[in-house]
């Protein structure tokens, strides 16, 4: 009940608002499922098509022409125009989502979010008051303790895991019912090992923090205050001035991309001075899985982005100046421990991060054999055939 109260309170009257587009969609939604009782909804966030659910869409539009399948995303999102040449699509959060929502044989979603209205949705599906069909075809390898995915907090039937060790964890932790969870790898992954360029650029990709990231209307906008004072920014601020940094890329050849994460995206969209040899992008400009595939090597924290980095046997290392805080109020450590368990090494500060990156640069190869048992460990699917088999374990629980 407590929690029921806290989730109660959290409602908006924007939220409120989409309380009443779900009671007046029931009726349309019932005719619709009797004219399509097959269809599936499919999404990401509302201004994405970049992730998961967009590769699987892709693979389910190419290879299962018949089935009836719908993506919704933001009628204006720059992404719109990827699904519009692929099949049919709906206005994410419009009044025609919650009807396609509430019609759907089964909803997809890369996000736990992903659906007409998180708020009103969570409550209606997780007390039981809607007993729809849901696959979670997630964001990023969980790894962590993370609460908000249990069981009792999301109620979806189908938990689709990327790694072999995250499968074993979340069976054991999260409190599924036995089947609920399978390990498929992700549909994203097929694309990985597909032919493509790589540059000699380094890729710096760290995740955000709880602490620092207040969510407003607008997702992708943080509305929290004083954040250059704070010793996430003026770390990154800090390496990316670094002369250290700007000899290291020039004397081996090298460019660096700093994409910041989507929650921190505002954070760093003006006022950082950079070397020349350093270029800052963001969600708006560039899909991140197109910089994950043409840098040859990554500087990352806590981001499950490495997972995807190190799946194409790619060299990393990790930056955790902030190792203590993350687990005490972002989340708690899980069954991966980057010591003993990441595919890389850690740095704990700027002159051993820079020190690590250059050995990397000098002898990328040997850097990514180092650590070549742990990947296939991980790893033990890596055969494009991911996207196949999310299709047969959603055919399955059908």
């Amino acid at each position: 009940m407590r929690r029921f109260l806290k989730k109660l309170g959290q409602v908006s009257i924007w939220d409120i608002g989409h309380l009443f587009l779900f009671f007046l969609a029931l009726l349309p939604a019932g005719l619709l499922r009797k004219k399509r009782p097959h269809m599936w909804l499919i999404c990401e966030y509302g201004q994405e098509a970049r992730d998961n659910g967009y590769w699987f869409y892709r693979y389910v539009r190419a290879e299962h022409p018949g089935q009836d399948i719908v993506y919704a995303i933001t009628a204006n999102a720059p992404d719109a125009k990827k699904v519009s040449g692929l099949g049919e699509a709906v206005g994410y959060g419009s009044f025609r989502h919650w009807i396609y929502y509430l019609a759907a044989e089964v909803n997809i979603s890369s996000h736990k979010g992903g659906k007409p209205n998180a708020a009103v949705c969570y409550l209606l599906e997780v007390y039981g008051v809607l007993k729809n069909r849901r696959v979670f075809l997630q964001h990023g390898i969980t790894k962590d303790l993370a609460e908000l995915f249990f069981y009792s907090n999301t109620k979806m039937r189908l938990f689709i895991c990327g790694a072999k060790p995250e499968y074993d964890y979340v069976c054991e932790k999260f409190g599924y019912p036995e089947g609920y969870v399978k390990y498929t790898g992700f549909a994203r992954f097929d694309r990985l090992l597909e032919a493509h360029t790589v540059k000699n650029q380094v890729l710096l990709a760290p995740t955000w923090r709880r602490w620092l990231y207040e969510a407003s209307s607008d997702p992708y906008n943080n509305s929290k205050k004083d954040l250059n004072q704070s010793e996430y920014v003026k770390a990154y601020q800090r390496l990316l001035r670094s002369s250290e940094l700007e000899r290291v890329l020039e004397e081996n050849g090298y460019e660096l991309v700093f994409f910041p994460h989507r929650n921190m995206t505002s954070v760093f969209e003006s006022g950082i001075e950079t070397g020349k040899y350093i270029h800052i992008e963001n969600w708006k400009t560039r899909d991140l899985q197109e910089l994950l595939m043409e840098s040859s090597c990554m500087i990352t924290d806590y981001s499950s982005t490495a997972m995807d980095f190190a799946y194409m046997d790619k060299p990393l290392v990790y930056y955790q100046f902030d190792q203590e805080r993350f687990r005490n109020e972002h989340f708690e450590e899980g069954y991966f421990h980057y010591e003993r368990d990441g595919f890389g090494p850690v740095a704990k500060t700027e002159k051993e991060l820079l020190s690590h990156l250059e050995q990397i640069l000098k002898d990328p190869v040997s850097a990514a054999e180092a650590y070549q048992k742990r990947i296939e460990a991980f790893f033990p699917l890596r055969d494009m055939k991911n996207s196949e088999r999310i299709y047969q374990a959603v055919k399955d629980i059908l």
